[in-house]
C-alpha cells in the first residue's frame, strides 16, 4: 500500500498503512539531518526486534511519520509471539524491551505486548495506537517484510 500524502493538520490520514522498512526510511528518515538520524534509530531498532525471531508485528506511530521537520524521536508498539521471554534477552534486545532503557539506548519510546495478552481482536490493538493524545486518530504504520 503506497503512503498517502499528510492530512491538514500534518499527520497521515486515518488507517494502518502496511508498508516495508525501506519505504519508511524513504518517505519519512530523509531530508533533514535530524530526520536521518531517527531513521537510522528506526532501522535499528526493528533489526534488533526481528533477531529475537518473535516478532510478530511491528506498528510506527508518533510525530516520526508526519510532516514535523524535527519529529521527536521514534515511536514503536511490537506485538511478539506468545513464546517471547524478554528475560531471556542480553544486551541490545534487552534494552529493546525495557521502556526505560529503550528511551536512553534507541532515543524512541518503545511499547510491547505477547499476543496472548491481547484481550479480543489484535487487528484492533494495532488500529488503537492511531488515537492521539487529543482523543483524534491519525494515520499508523506496520512495518512488512517484502517477499
Amino acid at each position: 500500500m503506497a503512503l498517502p500524502p499528510f492530512t491538514e493538520n500534518g499527520d497521515l490520514p486515518v488507517g494502518v498503512y502496511r508498508v516495508s522498512l525501506q519505504e519508511i526510511l524513504e518517505r519519512f528518515g530523509a531530508g533533514s539531518p535530524h530526520r536521518r538520524i531517527i531513521g537510522f534509530r528506526l532501522e535499528r531498532i526493528y533489526r534488533v526486534a526481528s533477531t529475537t525471531g518473535h516478532l510478530a508485528r511491528f506498528v510506527v506511530f508518533g510525530s516520526f511519520i508526519t510532516s514535523k521537520p524535527e519529529p521527536n524521536d521514534v515511536d514503536a508498539f511490537m506485538l511478539m509471539a506468545d513464546e517471547f521471554n524478554a528475560e531471556l534477552l542480553s544486551g541490545e534486545a534487552q534494552a529493546l524491551f525495557d521502556h526505560t532503557a529503550a528511551q536512553d539506548q534507541f532515543g524512541a519510546s518503545v511499547f510491547w505486548s505477547r499476543r496472548l495478552a491481547v484481550l479480543g481482536d489484535e487487528q484492533q490493538v494495532i488500529e488503537d495506537w492511531q488515537i492521539k493524545r487529543d482523543k483524534t486518530r491519525r494515520g499508523i504504520i506496520e512495518i512488512v517484510e517484502v517477499p
